[in-house]
C-alpha cells in the first residue's frame, strides 16, 4: 500500500512500563520513547532481550518526557545500533541526563554488591547499561522547543505540546502525509500543584492515549489534612515518616506541600529530610526552566531552606541512627531501588514507621506489594517483616485520572479512525475502552505487546 504506516508496539501495551512505539514510514523510520519496564520480573527480562526490529533502521527518537519507562532503554539501543538524534524539550532532556547517570552508577552499584555478596545466580551479575554507555547517549540529545512544527522528511513533521505531568513533558502530534498521528506520552492533571494544565489536541486521526488510570477516578483527599495528621501521629510515636517518591516532580510537590503547611502553622517544625540524590538535581532545574512551572523563585528558595538534603551515604545512616521524629523523602516512588531501600532495610520492621505511597505503583514493585499488605518484603536477597504502618495517598499522582483523560481528548473536532489504548493494566484497558466508545463512540483497540499495526 503506497504511503503505508507501520507501527510496532514495542512496550507500554498491555502494561504500564517500557513506553517504545516504532513508526515505520517509506521516508523515515521514528521511535516515540525507549523506556524501560519495570515492575513483573516477565517484564523486567524483557530489558535484557533486543528489540524485534532493525535498530540501524531507527532515524530517529522523541521523547515525550524524562522519566525512567520513557527514557531508560536508550543506551541498550545504542548497544542494538542506533546512530540517530534523540530529540526532546531541554527540561526533558535535562532530566534524562539525570535520570540515564544515575540509572547507571545505581546498576553498577547493584552489581558489584551482587557479586561480592553473592545473592545473584548471574555470575559475574552485569549493570544494564553501565556509566560510558549513559554518556554515549546523551550525546546524541537534541533540544527542540515546544509549539513549533519541525520537519523530518518531505512528508513527515512533528511538535511537542505542553502535557503537565512532570516539567518539560509533552504530547506529540505527527503529520504523515497529512495524517495526524498523536501519542499522548504521559497526561498532566488539572490544577496541578506546580504546574499549568495540559494542552490538548484539537485532530487526531490516529490517536495513542495512555490509560494509566483510565479505570479510576482520583479521591478527593485533603491532601493536607491527611499530611498533617501522620505527620502528628509520627512525633506522637517518636517515630519515621517514609515517604518513598519518584525524584521528578513527585519529590518537589511534596517539598512545596510541607513547606505550605510549616508555614501556615498547620505542622511544628518536624526534620525534613531529602534523599534523593537524582531529586536534588532535578529541584535544580525549577530554577533554570522558570516558565514550566508555577513556583516563584521566593517560594522555590523558601521550600529549599526549608529541608535538609542529604549529599552522601554516611549522611543517610546518620539518619536512620538519628532517633528524633522525622520526616524521610527517599527515591525511589515504587521502592525499585535507591536510598529509600536502605531506609525501609532499616526501619520497616519498627511499629513506629510509617509509610507513605504517593503515586503509582506498578505490578511486581515492592511498592504494590506493600499496598497490597505484604507481610514481609526483600531487600538485597534476605527478607524483612513488615511492621510499620503502610498508608497510600492516590491524589497526589501525577497522572491524568479516567476524567482528566476524557476531558483531554474532549477538544478532538474529528472522528479518530482508531484510538489505541497503552500504558494499562489489562483489566483498566478494559474498562477504559467501554468508556471510551459510550462517551464518544470512537473505534478503540487495544493493542498487545509487540502487536503491528499498518495504517
Amino acid at each position: 500500500m503506497k504511503n503505508a504506516v507501520q507501527i510496532h508496539f514495542l512496550g507500554a501495551a498491555g502494561t504500564v512500563t517500557g513506553s517504545k512505539f516504532l513508526v515505520e514510514t517509506p521516508e523515515i523510520n521514528i521511535l516515540i520513547d525507549c523506556g524501560m519496564f519495570q515492575g513483573l520480573k516477565e517484564l523486567r527480562e524483557l530489558n535484557w532481550v533486543n528489540l524485534p526490529v532493525d535498530v540501524k533502521r531507527i532515524d530517529v527518537v522523541l521523547l515525550t518526557h524524562g522519566h525512567l519507562d520513557h527514557v531508560g532503554y536508550l543506551p541498550r539501543l545504542l548497544r542494538q545500533g542506533f546512530q540517530g538524534k534523540i530529540m526532546g524539550t531541554a527540561p526533558t532532556l535535562a532530566i534524562a541526563e539525570i535520570i540515564l547517570k544515575d540509572s547507571a552508577k545505581i546498576q553498577e552499584e547493584e552489581a558489584n554488591r551482587a557479586n561480592e555478596e553473592k545473592y545473584t545466580k548471574h555470575n559475574p551479575a552485569l549493570p544494564f547499561y553501565t556509566t560510558f554507555e549513559a554518556e554515549k547517549t546523551i550525546d546524541l540529545f537534541q533540544t527542540e522547543q515546544i509549539d513549533q512544527w519541525i520537519i523530518l522528511s518531505e512528508n513527515v513533521s512533528y511538535r511537542f505540546q505542553y502535557n503537565g505531568h512532570i516539567i518539560g513533558a509533552t504530547y506529540i502530534d505527527l503529520d504523515i502525509y497529512g495524517k495526524r498521528f498523536v501519542f499522548s506520552g504521559d497526561v498532566g492533571r488539572q490544577n496541578d500543584y506546580l504546574l499549568h494544565n495540559p494542552q490538548k489536541p484539537e485532530r487526531a486521526d490516529y490517536l495513542f492515549i495512555e490509560s494509566t488510570y483510565g479505570n479510576t477516578l482520583h479521591p478527593k483527599e485533603d491532601v493536607e489534612e491527611i499530611l498533617s495528621k501522620l505527620i502528628r501521629e509520627t512525633i506522637y510515636n517518636r517515630g519515621n515518616l517514609i515517604i518513598p517518591s519518584f525524584a521528578v516532580e513527585r519529590l518537589q510537590t511534596l517539598m512545596y506541600i510541607l513547606w505550605k503547611l510549616y508555614k501556615a502553622n498547620k505542622i511544628p517544625n518536624i526534620p525534613i529530610i531529602v534523599d534523593s540524590p537524582m531529586g536534588n538535581n532535578v529541584l535544580s532545574l525549577f530554577q533554570r526552566f522558570p516558565k514550566w512551572h508555577k513556583l516563584s523563585v521566593s517560594d522555590y528558595k523558601a521550600m529549599c531552606n526549608h529541608v535538609t538534603i542529604i549529599e552522601s551515604y554516611k549522611e543517610t545512616w546518620e539518619t536512620i541512627d538519628n532517633k528524633q521524629p522525622k520526616i524521610i523523602i527517599a527515591g525511589s516512588g515504587m521502592i525499585t531501588g535507591g536510598r529509600v531501600l536502605t531506609y525501609l532495610q532499616q526501619l520497616i520492621d519498627e511499629t513506629s514507621t510509617t509509610v507513605l505511597l504517593v503515586g503509582y505503583q506498578a505490578e511486581g514493585t515492592r511498592g504494590r506489594q506493600l499496598q497490597d499488605g505484604a507481610h514481609e518484603i526483600r531487600f538485597f536477597g534476605k527478607y524483612y517483616p513488615v511492621k510499620a504502618t503502610v498508608k497510600s495517598l492516590e491524589s497526589l499522582s501525577a497522572h491524568a485520572d479516567q476524567q482528566d483523560l476524557l476531558h483531554w481528548m474532549g477538544n478532538i473536532k474529528n472522528i479518530p479512525e482508531n484510538v489505541f489504548l497503552i500504558h494499562g493494566e489489562p483489566q483498566v484497558l478494559d474498562a477504559f475502552r467501554v468508556k471510551i466508545k459510550d462517551t464518544y463512540h470512537w473505534n478503540v483497540i487495544i493493542p498487545k505487546l509487540f502487536d503491528i499495526q499498518t495504517m
